[in-house]
């Protein structure tokens, strides 16, 4: 099988850099963008399964990029996490309505993070071998 494809978007260059070098650690395939005009670019040929994305960047909003991100997917599984600094009511009603399956509040202990990637990985690899269902 190949390796999970997991796309890290921070306009926060460090953030994403250290997120998608993270991912390579633990063995899977990554990418960083800083913004949503060209994670959308790299998302269209990289395919990823993965999306971690920061909701305030300049330009294109995280929740805009992942209802961006999932109309190009098309049936594509594509699990969505965000990772930003606000953890309110109206920024997880923001990442709910965006189709988000899971929001993390910065700063996110790497552990937690690869953590929850594996098991997303986990779900999705079941989905695809028609065990369970996908989120």
């Amino acid at each position: 099988m190949p390796p999970l494809r997991v796309l890290c978007v921070d306009d926060v260059r460090d953030i994403a850099d250290s997120e998608a070098l993270l991912m390579q650690i633990v063995g899977f395939e990554s990418r960083a963008c800083y913004d949503g005009a060209s994670a959308l670019e790299v998302a269209a040929t990289f395919k990823p399964s993965v999306c971690l994305i920061d909701l305030n960047m300049p330009g294109m909003s995280g929740d805009e990029l992942a209802v961006r991100l999932r109309d190009q997917a098309k049936d594509i599984p594509l699990v969505l996490v965000a990772v930003t600094a606000r953890g309110d009511a109206d920024s997880r009603q923001r990442t709910q309505d965006a189709g988000f399956q899971v929001h993390l509040i910065k700063p996110v202990d790497p552990f937690k993070l690869v953590s929850i990637v594996d098991t997303l990985w986990q779900t999705w690899e079941a989905a695809r071998a028609g065990n369970v269902t996908a989120t």
